[in-house]
């Protein structure tokens, strides 16, 4: 049997963090869950993630912060990110991290299911 791919979900929205859990889940994905950047940038070091799903706006460390930390390890260098956001965040993340091509959902337009097409996709299956 092939190995579950693995989806790191770093969300302080409790039920956004929980809906996401239970569709990648319902999909075949393994999923770990941190609940701000601090844990997102152990969880991603210790287990190297396939995925990461990453909020920007958190408490402890931001998003931006998680992903530069994470960034500056050899493995987190190519990591897929894929940023959940507000609409007024996608400015700023262009600017925080203006090296990065990153794809994004806008948290108020956000469909569960659009979230597991783009894993998917990013993961080439």
């Amino acid at each position: 049997m092939e190995d579950k791919k693995v989806i790191l979900i770093v969300e302080d929205d409790t039920p956004l963090r929980n809906a996401l859990r239970e569709k990648l889940s319902d999909a075949g994905f393994a999923v770990l869950e941190a609940k701000n950047g601090e844990e997102g940038v152990s969880l991603s070091l210790s287990g190297h993630p396939d995925l990461i799903l990453l909020d920007i706006l958190m408490p402890k460390m931001d998003g931006v912060e998680m992903l530069k930390t994470v960034r500056k390890d050899e493995w987190g260098k190519n990591a897929p990110v894929i940023i959940l956001t507000n609409l007024s965040d996608t400015g700023e993340v262009a600017h925080a991290v203006p090296d990065e091509k990153l794809d994004y959902f806008i948290k108020s337009d956000i469909k569960i299911e659009d979230v597991v097409v783009k894993v998917k996709e990013k993961l080439g299956l």
